[in-house]
Parts: structure tokens; sequence; C-alpha cells
């Protein structure tokens, strides 16, 4: 296997510059620039020269053998100064030693994954961690990063061992007399279906993609209800076409914006109009309607109440016009001429986004995790309907795989460019 290095600590120029070099010659690649190998874990003071013997810098130089590093591998950390010129001809000097090359995108933690000093789910956690943005997104990424999926999967994995060491009993021994008495299927349909219910209730709870992605908060109501107005409230700034021409809104406006800690993206959408010979504003139309569907939360601003939705709220928008009627009951009155009414409004979606992102204090699972959940969980369910010993076992054994799956014990390469493609360099 090739020796890798890169820089880990951030592009320059900075006060320090951390280049990070892991594998079989790791610490022929210090000895070669330092003059010697430090001792393991003890920061020493180097000069660090080129093939020539001339100096490229002054480095701390700190040396970790595998398999207790962040790799697995014998891995060395060179401290430089943080200037562009010396990260570039400490970088030519790594690259000109033999069996050495730069690291490609996450290579390093692909090395951790294969060395075992991470599981998929803890580096799907660190990707998650370096493009956080919000503390939210920073809080669900360290539980994920420090382990708390794989801790999930163990436990259930765990459990689901226990139910097939029974079994595969039974199948193996079950006639013998010492292991024979009343029939233990029934228990353990009992206990897989337990076990099932669990691994879904899981999977089902909000995914973790919310927390990065945004909520998806539609604004929608008939023309001229004041959603573009909103929408620049909202979002602070003039991102959509405020004019009291119907129409003018053609096609859906987003923004995303990051308040308490959340990450949200406002859509601005055109006025719900009945039938349009314009055949520009029927598309607009449609898209609205599309919008509408893929909300997450609904800001409705017509007088109407608002059409059937997972999760609406009824916005009682223009509250100042000397035309509007007193709001309904059930709507949230907004001025933003008279900056009435939006602090309320925002308080109110905070609170509805407390039932729509993961909690705060429990496992949140991605895509990836919760298909492989929702295998397991079915695999399980299928189980606890059969009167069959086999088949109730090669259920089991599915779950297996579906769990194993989950931290990357097994079916997991076609998901490793993917993942380790959007990590930094040096990571």
């Amino acid at each position: 296997m090739d020796t890798i290095f890169a820089v880990s600590s951030g592009a320059p120029p900075a006060a320090i510059a951390v280049v990070r070099i892991s594998g079989p010659r790791a610490f022929a690649a210090v000895q070669a620039l330092a003059g010697d190998v430090p001792p393991a874990r003890r920061a020493a003071l180097r000069t660090l020269r080129d093939a020539t013997r001339a100096p490229l810098d002054q480095a701390l130089v700190l040396c970790f053998p595998g398999p207790r590093s962040a790799t697995g591998e014998d891995l060395a950390e060179l401290h430089l100064h943080g200037g562009r010129a010396v990260v570039r001809a400490v970088e030519a000097a790594l690259g000109e030693l033999p069996e050495l090359r730069a690291a490609e995108a996450g290579e390093f933690t692909r090395r951790a994954l294969l060395h075992g000093r991470l599981d998929l789910s803890e580096a799907e956690g660190l990707g998650d961690l370096l493009m956080a943005e919000t503390e939210a997104q920073r809080r669900a990424a360290i539980r994920s990063a420090g382990g708390a999926v794989r801790r999930q999967a163990e436990d259930w994995t765990t459990r689901l061992l226990g139910i097939a060491a029974r079994i595969e009993a039974e199948l193996d021994h079950g006639d013998e007399g010492d292991v024979a008495g009343d029939d233990p299927l029934p228990a353990l349909r009992a206990a897989a279906a337990a076990l099932g219910e669990d691994i879904a209730a899981v999977a089902a709870r909000p995914p973790v993609e919310r927390l990065r992605d945004g909520l998806r908060i539609v604004l929608g109501g008939p023309p001229n209800a004041g959603k573009s107005t909103l929408f620049n409230a909202l979002a602070e700034r003039d991102a959509a076409i405020v004019s009291p021409i119907a129409g003018t809104t053609r096609d859906r406006i987003e923004v995303p914006v990051v308040r308490g800690g959340i990450a949200w993206l406002l859509v601005d959408t055109a006025g719900l109009a009945g039938a349009t010979d314009d055949p520009i504003e029927a598309i607009g139309v449609a898209r609205a309607r599309e919008a509408l569907e893929e909300a997450d939360l609904l800001l409705w601003l017509g007088d109407d109440a608002p059409p059937p939705h997972r999760c609406a709220l009824w916005v009682h928008a223009r509250a100042d016009a000397p035309d509007r009627s007193a709001p309904q009951a059930g709507q949230l009155s907004v001025s933003v001429r008279e900056d009435r009414g939006l602090t309320q409004l925002w308080e109110r979606m905070a609170e509805i986004a407390g039932t729509l992102l993961p909690p705060p204090d429990l496992v949140a699972l991605n895509a990836r995790q919760r298909s492989w959940c929702d295998a397991a969980a079915g695999a399980l369910s299928r189980a606890a309907m059969l009167d069959d010993a086999l088949l109730f076992a090669e259920e089991l054994r599915s779950a297996r795989r579906a769990l194993d799956a989950i931290t990357g014990r097994a079916g997991v390469e076609d998901v490793l460019d993917a993942l380790f493609g959007k990590f930094c360099i040096g990571k």
C-alpha cells in the first residue's frame, strides 16, 4: 500500500500547517526530511531538509506507530509554519521520495475505516461534521462520529444473535434428549417481532438530512396574497420581486436561511390562480402546487382555510391593509410594513421544527442507514410470521446482514467512493 501525504489543517496561509503522512514508509519519510525519527507520541523540533539538504522549515514532528494511530497505520505529522511557499516546498520534497504520493479526497478516513479505527457510520458522521453549518447539525454529526449509530446497531445485533443462537441450537440439536422440551419458536417469533418494531421506530424518526438540507418552508396562496413580501421579510433581503401586479412571481424562488441554530429553505411560489390562458403562468402554478406537496411546512396566506397538508400554518398577511378583514380563528396575523407578527411567526415555526427535526438527545439516521434498518425490520417482521424454523433462521440471517451494512461490516463498497469523495484531501 502506498504511503500518502496531505495538508490536514486547512488551506494555507495560516499560522500553522499540519502535513499528515500515513503508510508503511511514513517514518522513512520523516527520517529523510528530519534526519531522525523522534520517539513515539512526543513532539520534537527538527529542521526539515530536501534531497539536496537545503533547509525547508523548522517544524514540530510527531510520530504515531500503527495500529494505535488515527488511520491504523504508521502516521506522522509535520507542524509547519503555515505559509504557502513552505507547504509547497515540503509537499514537493515528500513527492520526490519513493512510494509516497499525494492523498486523494477522504483517503485518510478511508484507511481508518479499513483498519478498524472507525466504522462506516462514524465516517459518515465525520463527513457531516466537516460540512456542519448550524449548531443542530454539529450536535447530530458529533454524536454519529462518536459512535452513537454504531452502538445502537451493536445493541440490535446482540439481541438478534441471542434469538439466532436459540433457533440454531433447536435446528442442530432439537431432537436430542438434553434439548427436547417445549417448542421455542413462538417465544422467538415474539422476540423477533419486538426487535423489528424497535428498529422500525428508530428508522421512522425524522431523518438527519433535514438538519443538513434545511426544513423546506413553502409560502403558498392566491395571487397578491403578500407571499413575496413575507418571503423577503423572512429572508431579510429582497430576494423576490414585490409588485401589486398579479402574477409577478412566475417560478419558485429558494433562499437558505439559518436562524436559531436551524437551517431553513424558504420557497416563494406563484399565486395559485384558477384557469389561465397564459402558458408561462400555468407552468408557474403547476410548479407551485408541486412545491406545496414537497413542503415540510406550508405557510398558507390565503383567506380560505389551507389545503390539506401534513403540516401547515395559516397566516393572515398584510394585516395593516385598510381593506383587510379581521383574522379568522387559527390565523396568525402578520404585518411586514408595521413589523408586527414576524417574531411570533418565527417562534411558531421553531416549535413546529422541533417535531420535524431529529430529537437532539436521540440517534438520527441518514437515508442509507434508514434503508438498512427498514430491511432488517422487514426481515424480522417476516420471521415473526413463520412457523418453519429453517425459514425463520434465514430471515434472521437477512436481518443480520442488514445490520452489518449499517456499520460497514458488509456490503458497503459501493458507497465508499461517494462518501469519501466529499471529504477534504487531508481527511
